[in-house]
């Protein structure tokens, strides 16, 4: 069984198949032969630690990811990666695009790099390497092959906004107040967007040419929440929800959404089953399979989520069933750390123009039937007291059960890492610890 891995950066659930009028006619095509997961979940709502979960099956800081790669955080065991294991497994594996797993590819176990280096724009260079995979996929094969085709589209910065998204008929996302500076913001990621849909048409396209439909997985998602204030970064559902297809032979739930709670890195053990490998020992999420062949509706009581390092230090974790969440920060900073905010116009209309509350509760807790924006904190409500402690014992076991070092005190960091001071107001500044 072949593999395709499409993931993007920065997308949240921003797309048509999860009701946000944006159009994207290939995603539809996708989600119409995929089972949509409405309640999917990455395990760290930054880059890299959301990414080596997903391809490790462990926690960020289970397999050492707590920071990103490009300021000099690293994967304890890269051995451990999704594509290091399926090339040992007999795979031939092909990275087309973007990873940031690692500083070089070829310790992930990809035996084929085919970036578009000479396209310089990075959201344009997306279209070359979506060609890429194509003609990869069309090529002849003697074995069953992984192709990782990751896209720089949705990160910022944008590329200009096409004519045809014009801010006055664009919505911001909730919380963002609907203002000219907040819908302009938008409409560049209603740009961004476009481009990822037309390379999964590519990608789609290329898949049916070549023949492989019938004996190929194809998986579709993002690392986390889009770059905007209270979202990326964020342990709130607009930081950790993530759009989730899974494509396969013979799918009962083709075509279909199901509310089942699920984390990313409940996808490792997922792909196992479907290409009929043993796991590997230590994987810390469970198959979907009995999801996607109807047997069960769920396989997970709880979700769990982390920060650590991004831009600077905010140490949060968080557990969330289908009703509540509880969400405990470890930092002593009060107010954001808005270093760990991509720069938007959207976020320096908020630093400029608001008059911004500093307190930085503890715990936060949210009944998500009743207040799914996450703006009424339960956390010190003795109403809840029962459901805090509960959700609170469950953190701590999950903690405990995943050798979590924030429990013995500060997240350590590897030498040499580049981190602003938790004070800064940009990833940008030059104010480093």
């Amino acid at each position: 069984m072949n593999l395709i891995y499409i993931n993007t950066h920065d997308t949240g659930r921003y797309i048509e198949p999860y009701g946000h009028r944006v159009a994207t006619p290939n995603l539809m095509r996708l989600a119409a032969e995929s089972a949509l997961f409405r309640q999917a979940y990455c395990a760290g709502p930054t880059c890299s630690p959301s990414r080596a979960a997903l391809l490790t099956g462990l926690a960020p800081h289970s397999c050492g990811m707590t920071g990103l790669v490009h300021r000099g955080f690293r994967l304890r065991d890269s051995d451990r990666h999704l594509a290091n294991f399926l090339k040992r497994n007999g795979y031939d594996t092909a990275l087309s695009g973007i990873q940031h797993e690692a500083a070089d590819a070829a310790d992930l176990g990809y035996q084929t790099l085919l970036n578009a280096q000479s396209v310089k724009d990075p959201a344009m260079r997306d279209y070359a390497n979506a060609l890429e995979a194509a003609e990869f996929i069309k090529r002849k094969h003697d074995k069953p092959f992984f192709l990782s085709f990751g896209m720089f589209n949705t990160h910022r910065p944008f590329p200009p906004a096409s004519p045809k998204h014009r801010p006055a008929y664009i919505l911001p996302p909730s919380p963002l107040a609907d203002t000219e500076i907040n819908r302009g913001d938008m409409a560049g990621y209603h740009t961004s967007i476009d481009i990822v849909d037309q390379c999964v048409g590519i990608v789609m396209e290329a898949i049916e040419a070549s023949g492989c439909a019938g004996e190929t997985v194809v998986v579709f998602t993002t690392d986390h929440g889009i770059a905007f204030p209270y979202m990326k970064g964020t342990l709130y559902d607009t930081g950790i929800g993530v759009a989730l297809m899974i494509r396969y032979p013979g799918n009962p739930m083709r075509g279909l959404a199901t509310d089942a709670l699920v984390s990313q890195i409940d996808l490792f053990p997922t792909i196992c089953e479907l290409a009929g490998l043993a796991p590997p020992d230590g994987l810390q999420g469970r198959s979907l399979l009995p999801i996607l062949t109807g047997a069960a509706e769920q396989v997970n009581a709880f979700i769990f989520a982390e920060t650590n390092y991004h831009a600077a230090y905010e140490p949060m974790r968080c557990i969330r069933n289908a009703r509540y969440k509880l969400i405990r920060y470890y930092g002593e900073r009060d107010g954001w750390v808005w270093a760990n905010m991509d720069d938007s116009d959207s976020k320096k209309a908020i630093i400029e123009g608001s008059d911004l509350p500093q307190a930085r509760p503890q715990w936060q807790l949210f009944d998500l039937l009743t207040d799914a924006p996450e703006r009424v904190n339960l956390a010190y409500d003795p109403r809840y007291a029962d459901i805090l402690s509960d959700l609170s014992r469950e953190l701590e076991l999950w903690m405990k059960r995943t050798d979590d070092p924030l429990l013995s005190g500060p997240v350590p960091r590897p030498e040499g890492a580049r981190l602003n001071k938790p004070s800064a107001l940009s990833p940008s500044d030059a104010d480093y610890e």
